[in-house]
């Protein structure tokens, strides 16, 4: 697996070259993880809690560590203290326990909120209504340790390309809505993380500012043997 030559490929296909690159290195060895850092990637996006605690300390300092799998409210403290961002925000108890441990070692935690684009139940995000509550409610306005920083989406996992562009559009139309709203300090809506290995070209086309990119750098995941 030549990771470096894969990396060159990939930045060459970026519609939009501004777009931040998130290298997907879940259930990669370490190993892959500094071969990427040794040609110039800094960001890396982990779903699991237990291996972003394995991996932070035998990386450089200045490596940026990104959380893009459901993360559940119990696993937070264990990551708030150096996670660079969370993209998975999917529920309100979720973003009100962040706060709270952000309060505990005083750091306002960078966040996304996941908002449910796709057709599939199983994925993850605030509906319409779910979300219209949150800004609404008091308990929201008074938070003091998060930083929301955008939006983040998943389209459907289908071969229908239109769909999937018009889910990422659907996602961008309502992230500059929200741009235009009054909210309070620390909503800075900036950053929109959408697309994957299989479809960041369309996500580019329709706005993302950061990309999540996995097989497509490092090959295939690695499961454990049973």
């Amino acid at each position: 697996m030549d990771i470096k030559a894969n990396l060159e490929q990939i930045k060459k296909s970026f519609p939009n070259p501004a777009c931040q690159l998130i290298a997907v290195s879940k259930t990669k060895p370490l190993a892959d993880l500094q071969d990427a850092y040794g040609v110039g990637i800094r960001d890396f996006g982990e779903n699991k809690v237990q291996e972003i605690q394995a991996k932070q300390p035998e990386m450089p300092a200045d490596t940026r560590w990104h959380m893009i799998g459901h993360l559940q409210s119990n696993k937070v403290k264990y990551i708030a203290p150096f996670i660079h961002l969370i993209h998975g925000v999917d529920s309100f108890k979720l973003l009100l326990e962040i706060d709270r441990q952000g309060k505990k070692i005083d750091r306002a935690i960078p966040v996304l909120l996941q908002i449910h684009i796709a057709t599939e139940e199983s994925k993850f995000g605030f509906d319409q209504e779910e979300l219209e509550a949150m800004l609404s409610s008091p308990e929201f306005v008074s938070m003091t340790h998060v930083q929301v920083k955008g939006l983040m989406g998943m389209a459907t996992f289908t071969a229908n390309l239109e769909q999937i562009r018009s889910e990422f559009r659907g996602l961008k139309q309502l992230f500059e809505e929200l741009k235009n709203r009054t909210l309070p300090s620390f909503v800075n809506l900036k950053e929109l993380s959408m697309g994957m290995s299989g479809d960041y070209q369309i996500a580019q086309d329709e706005g993302s500012t950061m990309v999540r990119i996995g097989s497509a750098i490092f090959g295939s995941r690695n499961y454990p043997s049973p």
